[in-house]
């Protein structure tokens, strides 16, 4: 068994304290047999989320340049909380659905289109929440041409520096810059059978080792899981799924993690809001570690 963390809402909570941590046991799989379950076709998606977080959701379309990439869903939902502005990518449940989103894999418009939120949430001082569900950034030349490095730097460069509350939570697959795009967070929460990396293990293997079918020991290697990036400090929280993993009972997975979304979201609404870009500076300055000589 391994010990994952989950947060507890502590209404005494003061303006710096860190939410309430305390310890549960989860399932153990191997790193490869969670990126199975991460890439399961049934687990529950962005809009599933969005739905189970909001009580009212009226999505936005668009980049204001090129398209609507439904890659990325997006818009202004109301919560038990207050409003936030909620985004991410979206994949399908099916062959039609997925074709229509283009499997979760954005174009430079999707990631244009959750900058204009971005900036949106910041402008109304909403909070932004962010469901990362994507094996990477849409690698076509068109994607290219039409700008994909600069767009995923753009997303990077605002979030580092939003005065408003960020909480990303990884769903499924997050690979690559597709997924770092949207991840940029004051809080990093997994669910406990997601993957989160700087490249899907396929990729990984063809790279180190020419070799496709070594992906089982890439993925081991590259400590993607969400219990080894809560070791490494990069995760804030893991979010224990049902047996199984979240595919098994939707609605389980869902209020736990849109409670523990609230959660975070109320306690960094707590902050001076002037300061979280300079915290966020600090929280991903202290992201691992070196030896000099």
């Amino acid at each position: 068994m391994v010990a994952a963390l989950r947060i507890v809402d502590t209404p005494s909570l003061s303006e710096t304290a860190p939410p309430t941590l305390v310890p549960t046991t989860t399932e153990t799989f191997s790193a490869w047999e969670q990126v199975q379950i991460a890439r399961h076709p049934n687990r529950p998606h962005t809009l599933d989320y969005i739905r189970h977080l909001c009580v009212d959701f009226f999505e936005l379309h668009g980049d204001r340049s090129f398209a609507d990439d439904q890659a990325i869903i997006g818009g202004v939902g109301r919560t038990s909380i207050g409003t936030v502005v909620a985004l991410g990518h979206q994949k399908g449940g099916n062959t039609h659905e997925n074709t229509r989103h283009n499997f979760g894999v954005p174009y430079p418009e999707g990631y244009r289109k959750a900058l204009r939120l971005m900036r949106h949430a910041e402008k109304f001082g909403m909070p932004l929440v962010c469901f990362l569900d994507a094996s990477g950034a849409q690698p076509s030349v068109p994607a290219e041409e039409r700008g994909q490095a600069q767009a995923i730097a753009q997303n990077l460069m605002a979030m580092a520096s939003l005065k408003t509350p960020i909480v990303a939570v990884v769903i499924g697959e997050g690979d690559s810059g597709g997924a770092l795009a949207l991840g940029l967070a004051d809080r990093l929460l997994m669910l406990e059978h997601a993957i989160y990396s700087v490249a899907s293990p396929e990729a990984s293997a063809a790279l180190l080792w020419s070799d496709v079918s070594m992906a089982s020991e890439a993925a081991s290697a590259m400590k993607i899981t969400a219990q080894d990036l809560l070791n490494l400090g990069i995760v804030d929280e893991v979010i224990p799924e049902p047996a199984g993993g979240a595919h098994v009972d939707p609605d389980a997975i869902m209020s736990r993690t849109c409670a523990a979304i609230l959660c975070h979201v109320a306690h960094l609404g707590r902050l001076d809001l002037r300061q979280l870009p300079d915290r966020r500076y600090t929280r991903y300055r202290g992201v691992g570690s070196y030896y000099e000589r």
